[in-house]
């Protein structure tokens, strides 16, 4: 059932779901915990009761979801993006009803990590060393072309929507919510550029440690200035290629 804004309007807007552990919802999940929070709705670890897998739930605000629009334009984008190895994938569409209201579930895979911005805390100042936040830009630069190649873009990049799932000699990440509104342009794709950029920038510790990063890093981050950084690398596959490429000078890599 799609909620119009004139059926919204009279009912009581739901901020929060406040689900607790071992509530079941659509008769066949189990929720294990709260992942998160964010405008559009919450996300939950659940369990599916019949095989025990576990799986994550994305359930939507339904002022957030007016008409099924949100819900329905990001199942059909994660559908488009299955082989993009960074995304999450997506499985079914659910509704439950909370106090009598229709509300839209989608059921994806669960993913174990840290968010990026809960993982830089275990490091010494909060932050990467030069050598390990490329690695990392690197991995994310790669994710992120896959989408654009493919006449997307995520939309909505920042370390709260990185998922650490293993570090080593290389980063496995997994990217989550990605903005619905639009169709994909180069403005939008360039965003994602520059976001991307911040997120490097801020995982080498941001304004307080950027005056004495090396000119290498520098040179990635632009001062974190749009219009510089969308003439250097007019695309991700420039940024990914530059990183790739790199003649390292400094030693404090």
């Amino acid at each position: 059932m799609a909620l119009t804004k004139q059926t919204v309007k009279k009912m009581k807007k739901i901020i929060s779901f406040g689900f607790k552990p071992g509530d079941r919802i659509a008769g066949k999940y189990e929720i294990i915990s709260m992942l998160g929070s964010g405008w559009e709705g919450e996300v939950y670890k659940i369990k599916e009761r019949s095989t025990g897998i576990e799986r994550a739930a994305k359930i939507f605000f339904p002022h957030r979801n007016i008409k099924n629009k949100a819900a329905l334009f990001y199942a059909q984008k994660l559908h488009r993006l299955r082989q993009c190895q960074m995304l999450i994938h997506y499985h079914t569409e659910e509704t439950v009803y909370i106090d009598g209201t229709p509300v839209i579930v989608l059921i994806s895979e669960y993913v174990e990590g840290e968010l990026l911005s809960v993982f830089l805390k275990s490091f010494p100042g909060k932050k990467l060393k030069p050598y390990q936040a490329l690695h990392l830009l690197h991995s994310l630069a790669k994710g992120i072309e896959e989408i654009h190649l493919l006449n997307e873009y995520h939309g909505d990049l920042h370390t709260d929507n990185v998922i650490v799932n293993r570090f080593g000699l290389r980063f496995e990440l997994k990217l989550l919510d990605m903005f619905h509104w639009g169709r994909s342009t180069k403005a939008n794709r360039q965003d994602d550029l520059c976001n991307l950029i911040r997120i490097f920038y801020d995982t080498l510790g941001g304004a307080k440690y950027y005056a004495r990063q090396p000119a290498e890093i520098k040179n990635i981050c632009c001062g974190l200035k749009s219009s510089l950084i969308t003439e250097k690398f007019r695309t991700v596959s420039q940024l990914r290629e530059r990183v790739e490429n790199m003649v390292w000078e400094s030693r404090d890599i």
